[in-house]
């Protein structure tokens, strides 16, 4: 079952290193990040408008840091934006790409989404033995793959079927799966009973911010070059919609 990873993942040499980038392009605000980090506030130091733009990089490539500070900075300030500062949501968010990214299985079992979408994921879990701890395992499990979908590609989703529609429909599909998890976890693991029923009630921010946080890495149809530019203009902070033009 896939859970928050991040904050267990992130080392002292990851937070230094996020500190030296955001020195490297304000060294009165790294010299406060690293006061920050010194005193044991490392939140202060992640929620900082100056690591967000340290993670985004410049230049046209992201900043030289782990994985999972380039996804979780930015979810959390996403997440931020939406009203929601729960740092165990942004943790659940963030945990997605990048165990997607770097789980070989679990890379294969994305790739069995086979164009039936939610309706292969609502048989899987109907087919597990009702009320078990399996099939909360397997309907949290569901309702993550349906957000990194939703958060990660939207176009793609959206070329499926139903447009915009079809996003929807993945969306509120992990809001039902993370809310059946919920249910049957509340009596067995009530912490993290109560991390689903939180990330159903906030799924529509959950996957806004995936969605926000993916185009400094991901960006639209993820491999023609217009998206390149797209992306490479964004660390620019110039909108790629509307360029600058040379007189």
């Amino acid at each position: 079952m896939i859970t928050p990873v991040i904050h267990r993942l992130l080392t002292r040499s990851d937070l230094d290193r996020l500190v030296d980038e955001i020195a490297r392009l304000d060294v009165e605000q790294g010299r406060s990040a690293e006061q920050a980090l010194q005193g044991g506030d490392v939140d202060a130091v992640l929620d900082s408008p100056a690591a967000l733009e340290a993670v985004r990089g410049r230049g046209g490539a992201p900043a030289p840091l782990p994985l999972t500070l380039l996804w979780y900075v930015p979810v959390r300030a996403e997440l931020r934006a939406h009203g929601v500062t729960d740092i165990e949501l942004a943790d659940y968010a963030a945990t997605l790409p990048v165990v997607f990214a770097t789980s070989r299985a679990l890379r294969v079992v994305a790739r069995g989404d086979n164009g039936e979408g939610v309706a292969e994921w609502w048989r899987f879990v109907s087919s597990l033995p009702p009320s078990t701890v399996a099939q909360a395992e397997g309907a949290a499990d569901s309702a993550a793959l349906a957000l990194w979908w939703a958060g990660c590609f939207p176009e793609w989703v959206a070329r499926r079927g139903a447009g915009r529609g079809m996003i929807r429909a993945y969306v509120t599909f992990a809001g039902q799966m993370l809310a059946l998890a919920a249910e049957l976890l509340e009596r067995r693991t009530p912490d993290v009973a109560s991390l689903w029923a939180r990330a159903a009630e906030q799924r529509v921010a959950l996957h806004a911010a995936l969605m926000e946080a993916r185009s400094d890495y991901l960006g639209r149809d993820v491999h023609t070059a217009q998206n390149r530019l797209h992306r490479f203009l964004r660390r620019l902070s110039v909108d790629p919609e509307h360029p600058p033009t040379l007189n």
